[in-house]
C-alpha cells in the first residue's frame, strides 16, 4: 500500500529536507576536524542550509492546510516536518555556540557526536528513500535509536570527565552546553524515527 502517492509532494519534500539535514551535519563534522577556523566558514554556509530548511517546512505546512484528502494522517506529516525542522535548527544552534563561545582547541567529544549526528543524517535520507520506495524502513528507525543511545553515552562520560578535570568553571559551562546540545541533537533524529515507526503501525 502506498504511504504517499508519487503525485503528492509532501514526501518530495521531506526527501530534500532531509538531504538539507545530511549537509549540515557533513560540514559540521569537517569542520569540527578541522579546527576553529573552519568552524566560523561553516556557520555560515549552515545557517543557508537551515533557511532552506525553513522554506520547505513552510510548504509542507502550507500545502496540508490547503489539503483536505492527504495521503497519511495529517498530524503525522506536521510531526514529521516539525522534527526534521527541530534537527536543521540543533545543528546550526551547535555551530553558532561553539563559535560564539570561541571554544579553541575543539574537544574530540565535538567531533564525535557530530560524527553520530552525521551517522543519524545519513540513515535518515535511507529511511525516507526506501518509504518512497515502498521499502522496507524499521531497520534504518532502529539504527538511529542505537545512535541516539551512543550519542547518550558519549555526552554524559564527556560531562562527568568535564566536572572531574576542567578547573576553569565558565569553559566547564560553555563546554557543558555545547555537549547537552549536540546530544540533543541526536534525540531530534530519534524523534523522527519514531514518527517514521507510528506511520508504519498506522499504516502497517
Amino acid at each position: 500500500m502506498r504511504l504517499l502517492p508519487r503525485e503528492e509532494k509532501f514526501f518530495h519534500y521531506f526527501v530534500d529536507q532531509s538531504g538539507l539535514i545530511l549537509q549540515a551535519a557533513q560540514q559540521f563534522r569537517q569542520a569540527a576536524e578541522k579546527g576553529p577556523s573552519a568552524l566560523r566558514e561553516a556557520e555560515v554556509a549552515i545557517a543557508v542550509l537551515e533557511q532552506k530548511g525553513d522554506e520547505i517546512i513552510h510548504e509542507i505546512f502550507t500545502r496540508l492546510n490547503q489539503t483536505f484528502i492527504t495521503p497519511m494522517d495529517p498530524e503525522d506529516i506536521h510531526t514529521l516536518g516539525s522534527h526534521l525542522d527541530d534537527i536543521l535548527d540543533g545543528i546550526e544552534d551547535s555551530v553558532h555556540r561553539i563559535v560564539a563561545y570561541k571554544i579553541d582547541p575543539i574537544p574530540p567529544t565535538v567531533i564525535e557526536l557530530g560524527s553520530l549526528i552525521e551517522q543519524c543524517a545519513v540513515t535518515l535520507e535511507h529511511a525516507f528513500k526506501a518509504l518512497n520506495a515502498e521499502k522496507p524502513l524499521l531497520d534504518h528507525c532502529i539504527e538511529i535509536n542505537r545512535l541516539e543511545d551512543a550519542a547518550d553515552h558519549v555526552a554524559r562520560a564527556a560531562i562527568a570527565d568535564l566536572f572531574d578535570k576542567e578547573k576553569d568553571p565558565i569553559a566547564l559551562i560553555k563546554l557543558k552546553e555545547i555537549y547537552e546540545l549536540l546530544e540533543l541533537t541526536t534525540d531530534y533524529c530519534e524523534d523522527v524515527a519514531d514518527a517514521l515507526q507510528n506511520v508504519i503501525v498506522k499504516n502497517g
